[in-house]
């Protein structure tokens, strides 16, 4: 990997709802990503030493008291930067451009003109595009020294450059798919302008992963929250090849599991990677916990404190185990499998919004007696699954649809009980089958079924009135997690699994189907 690839480009996130989808386009040009708050200095960004610099959009206007700004002195470190939307008009406005209220607003498919294709952003482009833009002001005056690259009805400087300096900018948004030659611009910015080498990838990630695993664990023993999805799975995988045999892998089974699951992991994972497994009966101790409990972050929390509780009983297990043997190590470290979307969702990063409390981030004890190990945190399901595949998982694990670390716990909205998670497991089993036989589970993300413990709906079977509970069938398509859309299932298979489930499951006379995208719905239920 070349000196330019090992140097991250950040991401200055100016509040934008996209700050996580730029930083995934520049990770699919094959270079490294990190976003930062707007309220970074120039002595921190060149503490960092990046090979560049995207600036987000923003819901803000830059005229805005209070709105987001910009260290003036990181435009003057010499670095590449590309300012998008938000980030394009700080930049104009930094440099002594104009940017102004025209009262042209642009929102959505909007037509852009080029007037040099031959410059390094727009280059191989043609002169007449669609983009994407949502802006209310505009660049009126690109700033000294700057060639006005593009232009709309609305925006007479919808993009700019300066080669010599190599600052550019762009009024649209590349970075979604309605941008239709996005991806080119951001490519042409990285490679071309920022002469960054497209060398990132996933083997990069595993040994700079097991560089830093080995010299955080150093001789210590390790232990890891295996639940059988593919975070944790490629979490340990890649803490095996780091240390070996310091690593035990423990299975709780907290009976929040659905069908089938708990000889998933202790079969499939087990063969693959030779892992040493404990697995932990936990049932009762889960339930009892949460009994009574129907706020569902009451009840991720109280999930996220009982792992770790069974974490530390495993870990008392091992040290007693190993207690005729001087040389044996302490159990220091607990590895997690936590992804970027856990630490955005919970609040972690930039300064963002805590939309839910992951049992892995914000649902940890205060009194945790671990120190955590989590390679993944800074990375995206899709590269996450790229990582497990370069480390030789099989398939079965590594092509495993998402399912939350607190199981069927989160999908049983109210309480938590046998009888309910019962009902709810033979109604998943039927949905997962009937989606595997008619061959979509590589068409969608995930699909959550979610049982509506504390609502009854009238239903008529076998000629009588019944007053059972509605099930809701969530399936969503995605690339990270980040945002879905409500997959369109065949009316087909929709029937199929709504037929069985009212006549195979006991209890529910309902199946209903959730069609909301995210935003405004997350993909599960609580």
């Amino acid at each position: 990997m070349s000196e330019t690839a090992a140097r991250p480009v950040l991401v200055v996130d100016f509040g934008a709802q996209y700050a996580q989808l730029i930083a995934r386009r520049v990770r699919e040009a094959s270079v490294y990503s990190e976003i930062v708050p707007h309220t970074i200095t120039a002595e921190e960004v060149a503490a960092k030493a990046p090979a560049g610099i995207v600036l987000t959009g923003g819901p803000s206007s830059v005229y805005e008291e209070g709105a987001p700004s910009l260290d003036p002195g990181i435009l003057q470190l010499g670095l590449p930067v590309l300012g998008i939307c938000y980030g394009f008009q700080v930049m104009a406005q930094q440099l002594g451009g104009e940017v102004a209220k025209t009262g042209e607003r642009e929102y959505g498919s909007t037509d852009v003109v080029v007037a040099d294709t031959d410059n390094v952003l727009l280059h191989g482009q043609p002169d007449a595009q669609i983009t994407w833009m949502s802006h209310g002001d505009s660049v009126t005056r690109a700033p000294e020294g700057f060639d006005v690259l593009a232009s709309s009805t609305s925006t007479p400087v919808a993009a700019f450059a300066n080669d010599e300096r190599r600052l550019y900018g762009v009024q649209w948004h590349p970075e979604v798919k309605h941008s239709e030659f996005g991806q080119r611009v951001i490519e042409n910015f990285l490679h071309d302008a920022a002469g960054i080498d497209a060398s990132w990838n996933a083997g990069n990630v595993i040994a700079e992963q097991v560089e830093r695993i080995r010299e955080q664990v150093g001789d210590a023993r390790v232990i890891c929250g295996l639940s059988g999805g593919v975070d944790s799975a490629v979490a340990a995988a890649l803490v095996q090849k780091a240390v070996g045999d310091q690593l035990t892998c423990i299975f709780v089974d907290h009976g929040l599991l659905r069908q089938g699951e708990r000889e998933q992991v202790e079969q499939d994972f087990v063969a693959s990677t030779g892992v040493r497994l404990v697995t932990v009966d936990a049932v009762d101790q889960f339930l009892d916990a949460l009994a009574g409990v129907t706020d569902p972050e009451t009840k991720r929390k109280i999930i996220g404190r009982e792992f770790i509780r069974s974490f530390e009983g495993a870990a008392e297990a091992l040290v007693l185990e190993a207690r005729g043997d001087e040389d044996a190590a302490p159990v220091r470290f607990l590895v997690q499998g936590t992804l970027y979307p856990d630490v955005v969702e919970s609040g972690g990063g930039t300064g963002t919004a805590n939309i839910k409390s992951h049992h892995n981030v914000g649902g940890l004890p205060e009194d945790l007696q671990f120190e955590l190990v989590e390679p993944l945190r800074a990375l995206f399901k899709d590269e996450v699954r790229a990582i497990g595949r370069e480390l030789g998982l099989p398939e079965v694990i590594v092509g495993r649809q998402p399912f939350p670390g607190p199981g069927l716990g989160i999908r049983i909205v109210g309480e938590v009980t046998r009888d309910r998670l019962a009902l709810l497991r033979s109604a998943d089993a039927i949905a997962r089958e009937e989606l595997t036989a008619a061959g979509l589970d590589g068409e969608i993300w995930q699909c959550p079924v979610v049982l509506l413990a504390d609502v009854r709906s009238v239903g008529v079977q076998g000629d009588g009135r019944t007053y059972g509970h509605p099930i809701v069938l969530r399936p969503v398509s995605s690339e990270d997690a980040m945002t879905a859309d409500w997959t369109r299932l065949p009316y087909d298979v929709l029937a199929r699994i709504s037929n069985r489930i009212t006549n195979q499951v006991p209890g529910v006379n309902r199946v209903v189907l959730d069609v909301t995208s995210k935003p405004p719905g997350t993909i599960e239920w609580e």
